[in-house]
């Protein structure tokens, strides 16, 4: 019985030209090795499995070819090509940093250096996870690796270059390498299917490609072991059924129920995933990637960023169709929330569950005429949604919603207006204005009232509870703002702040645009003082001059000549330029402030 060899190994490149995926390293190597411009050392940096090791033991070969071919490729009929082929080259060294990475294995490979090649033109060492060297190992390997003998050739890899000291990082060429993409590892994977006489579906292959995650070793094992587990006939459903990678058929029938508000299929279907074995919160991540996907097909110019075969591609096209770009954006957000929360969750399978009734309500009002309040799309609906308190409140709130028709557009004029009716505001000066009830931060709410929110409005019901109240915006001039901050400076007076009282009387602020109070002080200590009680101004500031749109600012600015002392720190200073002893007194008995 002859022994197995895997895939990974047995369908290793050899030269350049069959290396998958890394066509800007390949080609910049050869055009190199063609004008003899070899660099004295080599880094190689990127994911696992995607040909790092492989690409520095070809150039290794390549090298060191007493023949290189015209597409300037090793020989592999030379004394050194046949060596390194049956690895017996004395000429190649290879350490894995892993295992070896303590100072005395790189002195041992430095003593090495000092000897020329025996035959050929280098000697090449390959240091593998070249990162897992040790700092001491690191600082013995510099110079040799910054004057290496004219025959010696450092290729070092790894796959965490954060971790390298900038001084070896600036020694060395570096070449990024890529994830290879899921298209390059299916057409691979295709072509050794043939090699090993399998009968491979195209979307079982994307399936293993996706699940390799840019590493081609990685997609080979898995290859491997579908053959293993199918024989020589490798379907979609026995690479899904091995690798426990969830069906698309999933993903579609979920989106085909909540486009139908089917609550009921959706919660049976999500079931029968958890019954199987599948993780709840792998569900929602890959149900949020559907989507991202539907939105993709939306437009032609993004359709490259679908990476599926192409019978899934068609049906992805089909159901873009079915489904608005505006749900699309909401469904996403609601999967988004939902995977942030969900290792908070105590009940992780309600959170899910949840989470898709959520989209269900969703489409389920926009079916009743009620996902678009105004200019305010569907999106606006689910944040409503999700912020009830609980599922009677829900129910409550959103049932008696009505037409479109009936209720008003609602805009937003400034960052910190409210929303305000459509209906002509009454003048600032109006007797009748009403205040808005202000947020507990101090400006004023933009969230409704859950139990107007959406309502039907009477002409009766308006009078008395009015949906929203309107925003004062009354205009005032300097000396009006002068008073009202007299007056407040009067109350810091009364409360006993007394420096606050004279850092507002001293220093009179200008009015800006959009009502900009700009307050200009000599240091940060007067600056602290008025954020201290910012708050509290802007409350005095607004009840008096009816004004919400009132903002306050402060800037150090050293005032000219004499410089005031505020602090003990400062008054000391001050002392201290007057007499210098005071100096050598707080150093001599180690003072403190």
């Amino acid at each position: 019985m002859n022994q197995f060899v895997v895939s990974a190994r047995k369908y290793r490149p050899a030269t350049f030209d069959t290396v998958v995926g890394q066509s800007h390293i390949t080609n910049t190597l050869k055009n190199a090795i063609k004008s003899n411009h070899l660099a004295q050392a080599f880094l190689f940096c990127g994911p696992r499995g995607v040909g790092k090791t492989t690409c520095a033991r070809i150039l290794a070969k390549t090298i060191n070819c007493e023949n290189i071919t015209a597409n300037t490729e090793a020989c592999d009929k030379c004394e050194s090509c046949i060596s390194f082929n049956n690895n017996a080259s004395l000429n190649i060294y290879e350490l894995d940093a892993a295992s070896n990475n303590s100072v005395e294995d790189i002195r041992g490979l430095v003593e090495q250096v000092r000897y020329a090649p025996q035959y050929g033109k280098f000697k090449i060492y390959i240091i593998d996870e070249v990162h897992m060297l040790s700092a001491s190992a690191f600082n013995a390997f510099l110079k040799t690796l910054e004057e290496p003998p004219s025959y010696a050739i450092f290729i070092l890899a790894t796959t965490e270059k954060h971790k390298i000291i900038p001084t070896i990082l600036s020694r060395c060429q570096i070449f990024d390498f890529n994830r290879i993409r899921i298209e390059d590892i299916a057409k691979h994977l295709e072509g050794i299917a043939i090699s090993e006489k399998v009968i491979a579906e195209p979307d079982g292959l994307h399936i293993i490609a996706q699940k390799a995650d840019g590493a081609m070793r990685d997609a080979l094992s898995m290859f491997d072991q579908i053959v293993s587990f199918a024989g020589s006939t490798v379907t979609y459903k026995d690479v899904i059924n091995n690798l426990n990678v969830l069906d698309y058929d999933y993903y579609f029938k979920i989106t085909e129920f909540i486009n139908a508000a089917d609550y009921r299929q959706l919660l049976l279907t999500f079931d029968e995933l958890l019954n199987d074995g599948f993780d709840a919160h792998h569900f929602i991540n890959g149900l949020s990637s559907h989507f991202r996907d539907l939105l993709v097909c939306k437009d032609a110019v993004t359709l490259p960023l679908l990476e599926v075969s192409p019978n899934i591609r068609e049906k992805y096209k089909q159901q873009a169709t079915q489904v608005e770009t505006e749900f699309l954006l909401a469904f996403i957000e609601v999967c988004n929330k939902c995977d942030i929360e969900y290792k908070a969750a105590k009940n992780q399978r309600l959170h899910v569950e949840l989470a898709l009734l959520k989209m269900c309500r969703l489409k389920k009002n926009s079916n009743s005429d009620v996902s678009f309040i105004g200019d305010i799309a569907a999106p606006a609906n689910l944040e409503f949604i999700s912020k009830a308190a609980s599922v009677s409140e829900v129910s409550s709130a959103v049932k008696p919603i009505a037409s479109a028709k009936d209720v008003k557009a609602e805009t937003v004029e400034e960052p910190r207006a409210a929303y305000k009716k459509t209906e002509p505001a009454p003048t600032p000066t109006s007797a009748t204005q009403e205040k808005k009830p202000a947020s507990t931060n101090g400006s004023p709410t933009l969230t409704p009232s859950l139990k107007n929110f959406g309502r039907g409005k009477s002409k009766d019901t308006e009078k008395e509870t009015p949906a929203f109240e309107p925003v004062e915006k009354n205009i005032f001039t300097i000396d009006e703002l002068y008073n009202a901050i007299e007056s407040f400076a009067a109350k810091m007076l009364k409360e006993n702040k007394r420096n606050l009282n004279y850092t507002l009387v001293t220093h009179k602020p200008q009015l800006k645009e959009n009502f900009e109070v700009a307050f200009t002080v000599d240091n940060k200590t007067q600056e602290e003082e008025i954020q201290n009680i910012k708050a509290d101004l802007f409350a005095h500031l607004k009840s008096i001059l009816k004004n919400d749109f009132i903002r306050i600012t402060t800037k150090v600015e050293a005032a000219l000549g004499e410089k005031n002392a505020y602090t003990a720190k400062e008054k000391f200073e001050a002392m201290a330029e007057k007499n210098p002893a005071l100096n050598e007194l707080k150093k001599r008995f180690d003072l403190e402030f």
